[in-house]
C-alpha cells in the first residue's frame, strides 16, 4: 500500500506566500479591471463581478443583483488564491521559480490568462463575447503584470530558500 505523510509541515513561509501573493493579485488585478472596463465598456463595478458569477450561474447572473455580484468577487479572489497556491507550490519543486521570479511571475502571469480565457471560460456558462483589442491586450498584460508579478514576488520573499514540496516527500511503501 503507497501513502503519503500526513504529518509533516507546510514550508517556513508557505501559506503566507499564497495567502499575500493570491491577496495582492486579486486586489490589483481587479482595480485594473475596473478601470479597464470603465474607460472601454463604461461597466461600473457590480456587471464586471455579475459577469464572473455568469460562469456558474449563465445569464440570471444579472438578474440577481448584489448577492451575484458578491459571488463572483468571492470567485474572483478564490481563483487569485489557487493561481498562487499553484505558483508557490511548483516554486517548491523548481526553486528557479523564486530565483528568477520576475521573468516567471510574468511568464506564470500570462499563462494563467492564457488558462482562465481558453479553457476556463469556455467551459463556463459565460456567454461569447465579442473581440476587444484594448480588452484583449489588457488582460494579457494586465495578468502578467498584475497577477503574476505579485504571486511570485510573494514566493520568493515568504518561501524559505531551499525548501522542498511537501507534498513530492518521500513515499511511505507498507506490507
Amino acid at each position: 500500500m503507497t501513502t503519503l505523510k500526513s504529518n509533516q509541515a507546510l514550508p517556513s513561509g508557505f501559506l503566507r506566500a499564497v495567502l499575500c501573493g493570491g491577496l495582492l493579485a486579486g486586489i490589483v488585478v481587479e482595480v485594473d479591471a475596473l478601470i479597464a472596463y470603465k474607460l472601454v465598456l463604461g461597466f461600473n463595478p457590480v456587471p464586471i463581478y455579475q459577469f464572473i458569477a455568469s460562469g456558474l450561474l449563465g445569464a440570471r447572473a444579472y438578474q440577481l443583483g448584489l448577492s451575484s455580484a458578491l459571488l463572483g468577487l468571492a470567485i474572483h479572489f478564490l481563483i487569485a488564491f489557487t493561481a498562487a497556491w499553484i505558483y508557490v507550490q511548483a516554486s517548491l519543486l523548481l526553486p528557479a521559480l523564486r530565483q528568477r521570479y520576475v521573468l516567471t511571475g510574468l511568464l506564470f502571469g500570462t499563462a494563467v490568462w492564457a488558462f482562465m480565457n481558453l479553457v476556463v471560460i469556455p467551459l463556463s456558462r459565460i456567454p461569447p463575447s465579442p473581440f476587444s483589442l484594448p480588452l484583449f491586450l489588457n488582460g494579457v498584460i494586465g495578468h502578467a503584470l498584475f497577477v503574476g508579478l505579485p504571486i511570485s514576488w510573494a514566493a520568493q520573499r515568504y518561501v524559505s530558500k531551499g525548501e522542498r514540496n511537501v507534498s513530492a516527500a518521500p513515499i511511505a511503501h507498507t506490507g
